[in-house]
């Protein structure tokens, strides 16, 4: 298995509290569905190596002990890591399972893992324009989740992953049509030269 078939669920961000409890950001699974789980696995998240240098090749597994949620995060505890060294030493890690223990969705639900490099498109008087391609997830906004699109302009742009903007998921095709309110991408265009040359106070002004 690859590195890829694995599910990725969270991201360590920090040690939490006193006794080997961790900070993460939920990335995929659903935080109710994680007391169903008694054992997940840890490997090196994005740019953290081994000690030989290199991004390790195979997850480990670890035993969930506890698990809350925190401010739109999660802490968890695992079994063996019990002082603010333990966790500090899993700092940046990945929480994952393999493919087969996924939950099962209903149909109007998705893996947040599953909607990165899809590409949004926009419908505009009956045609389909491309938006751009989702590059990353904000779970961390009290609105929900935010698609983090990259523009062809180079630019980014934020779209609330909302079921009144959808139009059609096509997880398999990497593919999202969407009916999105007018001014939308505009809000989050990027700013012109002109614009960046502009003490910030004339920009707010403006």
């Amino acid at each position: 298995m690859t590195a890829a078939d694995w599910i990725l669920l969270a991201r360590v961000v920090r040690p939490q509290g006193r006794k080997g409890e961790l900070l993460a950001d939920l990335l995929a699974d659903f935080p109710e569905r994680f007391a169903d789980r008694r054992s997940v696995f840890l490997r090196p998240g994005q740019g953290r190596s081994t000690a030989a240098g290199t991004r390790a090749s195979e997850p480990r597994p670890v035993e969930v002990e506890n698990h809350w949620l925190h401010k739109g995060r999660i802490v968890l505890k695992f079994a063996g890591v019990d002082s603010i060294n333990d966790a500090e030493s899993l700092r940046g890690m990945e929480v994952v399972i393999p493919p087969e223990e996924r939950a099962v969705l209903t149909d109007d639900e998705v893996y947040i893992d599953d909607l990165l490099d899809c590409v949004v498109y926009e419908e505009l008087a009956g045609s389909l324009v491309e938006v751009g391609r989702i590059t990353d997830v904000d779970t961390e906004t009290t609105a929900g989740a935010l698609l983090v699109i990259l523009l062809a302009n180079g630019g980014e742009a934020l779209i609330p992953f909302v079921k009144a903007y959808l139009q059609r998921v096509d997880i398999a095709g990497k593919r999202i049509e969407m009916r999105l309110p007018e001014g939308l991408l505009e809000v989050n265009a990027p700013m012109s030269p002109r614009e960046r040359a502009l003490p910030e106070s004339e920009l707010l002004a403006a």
